[in-house]
């Protein structure tokens, strides 16, 4: 009986187990080298700042040139050391080897040079082409002055500082009653007479 059992669980542990030895599992590729809670984090280039953020989580792979962040507050700095655009997400993935950075969820962006406020819940900027774009179904939210922007299919352009949108498009413009206007036209009336 004992040699029954012996051969049943041999034979049983025999068909069970099918480990590929060619496929071995590398940690390195899942598991983060380095792992930080409620960083600040300042990038420098030639001796200037380049961009400053914070992450409530932030992961970096041993052999891979991204990152992922949490909940992340960023700035950006043009090259006189000014503030060129602020923002802030949910989560960001960002890959230094193609200068790619994909932000996702209540994206919160603005613009000090255009003046103009960015929001969406899935926005995709590389930085070597100057591009800012969404998902074809994705809607963005642009608000400028007293004009705002819903569109779907957004893209735009850093190098000659225009956007469009391939998608549907909807907005609204707020003017208001200008009086000074008002008071430049009866003037110049006055003077005629």
């Amino acid at each position: 009986m004992e040699k029954i059992f012996f051969v049943l669980v041999l034979a049983l542990s025999t068909i069970s187990c099918s480990i590929k030895y060619q496929d071995s599992f590398n940690a390195e590729n899942s598991v983060p080298e380095f792992k930080f809670e409620e960083s600040e984090l300042t990038r420098y280039e030639k001796r200037k700042i380049t961009v400053s953020f914070s992450a409530q989580e932030l992961e970096q792979y041993k052999k891979s040139s991204e990152s992922f962040a949490k909940n992340i507050d960023f700035t950006s700095f043009d090259d006189n050391g000014e503030v060129s655009v602020q923002g802030s997400c949910d989560l960001l993935s960002a890959n230094t080897d193609t200068e790619t950075y994909l932000l996702f969820d209540n994206i919160n962006v603005y613009s000090k040079k255009e003046a103009a406020t960015f929001t969406s819940d899935s926005l995709r900027w590389d930085a070597k082409t100057e591009q800012l774009t969404s998902g074809r179904l994705d809607t963005v939210k642009i608000k400028k002055d007293d004009v705002t922007i819903y569109g779907t299919g957004f893209s735009s352009s850093g190098i000659d500082k225009t956007f469009r949108f391939s998608g549907t498009v909807s907005g609204e413009i707020i003017t208001k009653d200008n009086n000074q206007n008002n008071n430049i036209e009866e003037e110049s009336k006055n003077e005629q007479e």
